[in-house]
């Protein structure tokens, strides 16, 4: 949460979502090498399983309920862009979170830039989500080591990771498992950054100024809050 006062706005605390749109978009992307990686046990009553095939709507699902997707018709064109013609390969690279019912609950995997702007051969940590109903129990930080680990083994020796303003927690949690904003693009979204550091106030950032709330807040929403305020 912060406190804001931007544009005459009354002063009050703003309780933000884990995927919050009332946030200003800004790109991240996040690096660490994949020495001394953590290995973070899941808590009892979960396991980790990889792809298999069929489990492409498990994974919608699971991306809808953490609103990375707001359709299945999206999760069908994302799953296709990222990942179409390709479904052998997530065999040892896309895992899931499974409950002691067998439902799959939480999703990572082990990639690369489909953009191929990337040069580097460094892995790409894609699609990181947890359900709503499982947020809060401790299972992201488990899921990233293990995928993490698992680029190790598939020889990757750095790893990099996009990410955006709007999902800040996740942001957090990147940076709390050693991940650090790209140098290129701590440049280029140097305000997305100062935002991350204001809604986190993560000791990593402590080279980037916290922004204001005037700052953060989109101008729709402070539009609407100045006009709910009369100003």
């Amino acid at each position: 949460m912060i406190e804001k006062k931007a544009r005459g706005i009354g002063m009050k605390t703003l309780q933000f979502d884990n995927h919050d749109t009332r946030i200003k978009y800004y790109e991240l992307l996040l690096e660490r090498d994949l020495d001394d990686l953590p290995c973070i046990p899941l808590p009892e009553g979960y396991r980790f399983v990889f792809f298999r095939p069929g489990d492409r709507d498990a994974w919608i699902t699971i991306e809808r309920s953490a609103k990375e997707l707001t359709s299945y018709e999206q999760g069908l064109e994302v799953w296709d862009k990222y990942y179409g013609g390709n479904e052998n390969a997530l065999q040892d690279r896309m895992v899931f979170v499974e409950n002691e019912a067998g439902e799959k609950v939480a999703t990572a995997t082990a990639y690369h830039d489909i953009t191929h702007r990337d040069t580097s051969g460094d892995g790409w940590l894609h699609w990181v989500a947890v359900s709503r109903a499982y947020q809060g129990r401790g299972l992201s930080k488990p899921l990233i080591s293990h995928v993490l680990n698992i680029m190790r083994r598939l020889g990757y020796t750095h790893a990099k990771i996009p990410t955006q303003t709007t999902t800040w927690l996740a942001c957090r949690i990147y940076l709390d498992l050693g991940f650090r904003p790209l140098p290129k693009n701590a440049v280029n979204s140097r305000d997305g950054w100062r935002i991350i550091k204001a809604l986190t106030d993560h000791e990593a950032l402590e080279g980037f100024d916290a922004a204001s709330a005037h700052e953060i807040l989109t101008d729709e929403v402070l539009a609407e809050e100045g006009e709910a305020q009369g100003l």
